[in-house]
């Protein structure tokens, strides 16, 4: 599997594991991966766990709660103490309006209780706890054999090009991606309203800071007047400004930390 994107600096520590697992070929056109956390920090200084956001839906259950989340416009910050763990579950942009049976954006910034979108919640959460990863990651897809159809062209053709615009660099402004789908501007922003959750503009600048992590992470002596424009930026204090208000700190500062 890919690399996992997004995780901003002093997050990754070898007391925090991260383990995913792909899902079944009948799931793939829904489901982008299974996902575990595991901490082990008793006796240790607790750790800031960041990451910058997707637009993607997420499952989790922990010992005591089990939500789905919706995508979330800020950076995701938690603090990890003691033991613990997380089971997750990443669902393709796109793929969980047919779940929700609403649009995407009603659950935007918002977490909900498990049972209210799964009626086998309960016992999905206890099997989850109870069981190994890849046991639960089994009866999960169990269930989601039963919910998930690939009959939504519309779904389809919106997730396609929600990942197009995760890799393709030259896609950086909203009329490229209006372009590429063949429609409107009204009916691509209204699309993403249904299915994504967030508009096409926020797809493309969460993304590009995404490459901006990216690079950083690489490279933190890079030419941040250069890398702006290579984002799409206008100049630079405006990529730092889009940077400090999702990140917490400037580029410059983000790049020297350890």
């Amino acid at each position: 599997m890919k690399p996992a994107r997004g995780i901003l600096k002093g997050t990754v520590t070898e007391r925090v594991t991260h383990h995913r697992l792909a899902p079944r070929a009948e799931l793939a056109f829904a489901v982008e991966h299974f996902w575990h956390v595991a901490w082990t920090l008793e006796g240790t200084p607790p750790v800031r766990a960041q990451t910058l956001p997707h637009p993607s839906v997420h499952v989790t259950v922990e010992a005591r709660r089990a939500e789905v989340g919706g995508v979330f416009t800020s950076r995701f910050v938690r603090t990890l103490r003691g033991n613990g763990q997380v089971f997750g579950l990443k669902f393709r942009p796109g793929m969980f309006q047919q779940v929700l049976g609403a649009p995407l954006s009603t659950l935007r910034n918002r977490v909900v209780a498990l049972r209210r979108v799964f009626a086998e919640a309960a016992a999905l959460a206890r099997h989850t706890r109870e069981r190994p990863f890849e046991a639960s990651v089994a009866a999960w897809e169990q269930v989601l054999l039963t919910r998930l159809r690939d009959d939504d062209p519309v779904a389809r053709a919106t997730r396609d090009l929600v990942e197009l615009a995760a890799v393709d660099r030259t896609l950086l402004q909203v009329e490229q991606l209006v372009e590429r789908a063949g429609v409107t501007k009204r009916t691509l922003q209204r699309r993403f309203d249904r299915y994504v959750g967030v508009s096409p503009k926020w797809v493309l600048q969460r993304y590009r800071l995404h490459e901006a992590n990216e690079r950083l992470l690489a490279d933190g002596a890079l030419d941040l007047a250069g890398l702006a424009l290579e984002l799409g930026y206008a100049d630079q204090s405006h990529f730092v400004r889009d940077f400090k208000a999702m990140v917490g700190v400037t580029p410059g500062s983000y790049a020297l930390r350890r």
